[in-house]
């Protein structure tokens, strides 16, 4: 179906892959598991909107970006278990939107059974080792590390 759809053009009981009202990816009729995924895309999405303005606000806004170095990481942002976290959450909610993003056009455009596997399992596994390493990172990076002299 292309996109000129209006309401009139949807046959009762057909596949809709375009919403007639906003033009947009229609919600999954089928499987739970897509059902899930369009849920989750959409969830994503706003907290994505609420973190990163919140990280923009607080970094531009409230702190003075020219005074933003190694040194004011250790000391006001990761020195916190709170911040800490919020990074997590931030980089963990962008994550899964970008995947789900990647996963979404695989789906539309590849459409070799083979092809469509390979890329799949490709992009499982980087978005694994994107998680375990930024997760790596947040978690294990010592306040002291950065505190030496610079």
């Amino acid at each position: 179906m292309t996109a000129d759809v209006t309401p009139t053009d949807v046959q009762p009981g057909a596949p809709v892959t375009v919403s007639p009202v906003s033009r947009a990816r229609a919600r999954p009729r089928g499987s739970r598991k897509e059902l899930a995924v369009w849920y989750l895309m959409r969830v994503t999405a706003v907290a994505l909107f609420v973190l990163a303005l919140a990280h923009f606000s607080i970094l531009h806004f409230i702190w003075d970006p020219a005074a933003q170095n190694a040194q004011f990481i250790a000391d006001e942002r990761w020195n916190s278990v709170f911040w800490r976290g919020f990074d997590w959450l931030l980089l963990t909610t962008v994550l899964i939107h970008a995947f789900l993003g990647v996963r979404t056009v695989v789906l539309d455009y590849v459409h070799n059974s083979t092809a469509r596997t390979s890329t799949l399992w490709l992009l499982y596994v980087v978005a694994i080792v994107l998680f375990i390493l930024g997760t790596q990172v947040i978690v294990t990076l010592p306040v002291s590390a950065l505190t030496g002299p610079m």
